[in-house]
């Protein structure tokens, strides 16, 4: 949902508190290039945390640059999820306009080419029946924010959400 604003009088002032107070936090929609395409919260299979044989890498949260010409740099990005755990883009990945990359967890080797950055944690940061992800810029302002439940927006139930097709 996209939030658009409103002109206001003095008299509608206590309408529009009214109206805001109404407007659900997982709606926000920041003025951002950068958007969360969707998230494979739910890795497929038994979840393990094993770095070896476990299935943390299959877990992953796919990010796109939106913007029609301007390339975006990840370095110094964050992504976390509603109970603190973070990731930090620490090294240069730029994302090219329509370019997307995959966050995935578990250890791996990060590719431009293959669009993949791993966490190098094997432990899985998204909870399975529901969440909150937040993806903060460098200056810690907002980019993009989304709340989920697996039975409302997963109905096919195979852990895969999409947010911004």
């Amino acid at each position: 949902m996209r939030i658009r604003s409103v002109a206001v009088t003095a008299t509608a002032a206590g309408t529009l508190a009214v109206l805001a107070t109404a407007v659900p936090a997982h709606a926000t929609e920041y003025q951002s290039a950068l958007k969360i395409k969707g998230i494979q919260y739910d890795a497929p299979g038994r979840d393990s945390n094993n770095c070896t044989t476990g299935n943390t890498r299959a877990e992953y949260l796919t990010i796109k640059n939106y913007s029609s010409g301007t390339t975006v740099n990840l370095k110094g990005y964050v992504v976390k999820d509603k109970a603190g755990n973070k990731f930090t883009f620490s090294h240069n990945h730029y994302l090219q306009p329509g370019d997307y990359v995959k966050l995935r967890g578990g250890r791996g080797t990060d590719s431009d080419r293959n669009n993949v950055v791993y966490r190098n944690n094997c432990n899985f940061m998204w909870n399975n029946d529901k969440d909150t992800i937040y993806v903060y810029k460098p200056s810690g302002s907002g980019a993009d924010s989304h709340a989920y439940t697996k039975t409302a927006n997963d109905p096919d139930k195979n852990g895969y959400i999409t947010f911004h097709g």
